[in-house]
Formats: C-alpha cells, sequence, structure tokens
C-alpha cells in the first residue's frame, strides 16, 4: 500500500518543519551548530530547544502536584490550561517519566477550548515497558494546536509546563 509511506514521509516532513520554526509567539530560539562527526563536513544549525519555555501572553498550562495510580497501572494527571488565538484543533498533551527522564510515556490527551479563560484538563493512559510506583515522578503538560499550513497541519505549542508530581496509588 503506497498511502501509508507516503503519509509517513509527509508527517515526518512536517516534524522536521516544527524542529526548523519556531512558535508563533516564541522568540527564535537560539541556534548550535552540529559537531563535525555529526554533520560530516558541513555545519548544519538546529534549534537548541523545540518547546517553548514561556506561554505565550494570556496563556498558560500547570500540572497538579498528585497523581492517581490505578491497581491496573492507569496514571491519571490533571491540571488547568488557558489558551487564545487558534485557528486548528487545540489539545492538553501530557508525559511523564519516573526512574530515567530521557524516557517519557504519553499520558492521554484532552482537547482544549482556547475562549481566553481558564479550564481544568484531565489526561489518563497505560505505560508500556515500565512498571510504574506510587511516589515521584516528572510530567510536562503542553497546550499543542494543529494549525492548518498548506496540505499538512503543523504543531503550535501556546503552552508548556514541567511539574514534579508524587504518584499516589488510588
Amino acid at each position: 500500500m503506497l498511502v501509508r509511506p507516503a503519509l509517513a514521509a509527509v508527517l515526518g516532513g512536517a516534524a522536521l518543519l516544527t524542529l526548523a520554526t519556531a512558535p508563533a509567539h516564541a522568540a527564535t530560539p537560539a541556534l548550535a551548530a552540529a559537531p563535525a562527526h555529526i554533520a560530516g563536513s558541513a555545519h548544519i544549525a538546529v534549534p537548541v530547544h523545540a518547546v517553548p519555555v514561556h506561554a505565550a501572553p494570556g496563556e498558560s498550562v500547570t500540572v497538579d502536584t498528585v497523581g492517581r495510580l490505578a491497581a491496573d497501572g492507569t496514571v491519571t494527571l490533571t491540571g488547568t490550561y488557558r489558551c487564545t488565538g487558534n485557528t486548528g484543533p487545540v489539545f492538553v498533551t501530557s508525559a511523564l517519566s519516573q526512574r530515567d527522564p530521557r524516557v517519557k510515556h504519553g499520558i492521554g490527551g484532552t482537547v482544549a477550548r482556547c475562549d481566553g479563560t481558564t479550564h481544568t484538563w484531565t489526561n489518563s493512559g497505560q505505560v508500556s515497558g515500565e512498571t510504574l510506583t506510587p511516589g515521584t515522578a516528572h510530567v510536562q503538560a503542553t497546550v499543542m494546536e494543529l494549525r492548518p499550513v498548506g496540505l499538512v497541519p503543523l504543531p503550535v505549542f501556546h503552552a508548556t509546563a514541567d511539574q514534579d508530581v508524587t504518584l499516589v496509588q488510588g
């Protein structure tokens, strides 16, 4: 089936464009040259951080300091968000890491309403490849829009937050 490779190529290209372009509200990220042994003889400029550190004015996302861990391994995370000025669908996404900060597990996603008022979000999901335990974990929540640009919607980050949380049984 030729549709899957074509779709993968388009989505991969969109992901690369996302890394190369700054969000509409963020200042241009600092660029760093890749080491010559990685980039060959040419130097490639790459953004130092692809996700903005701060939210646009009037936009925010928070993560509650306590998350729930059910007996079946389902994690439930909660918080608040506020966003404005979207032209495409917007979601609140969350990722959790516990033992190794380099390994992040996506925990659900919530459709967001960007009307300038503060709303609550709740994301639930199970992780694979790691057994989570009650105790300290790290969560990153992001308010992300899929903004229509040509044929492919591109992600635009409205706000992001990093928060250490305590997972409790229940």
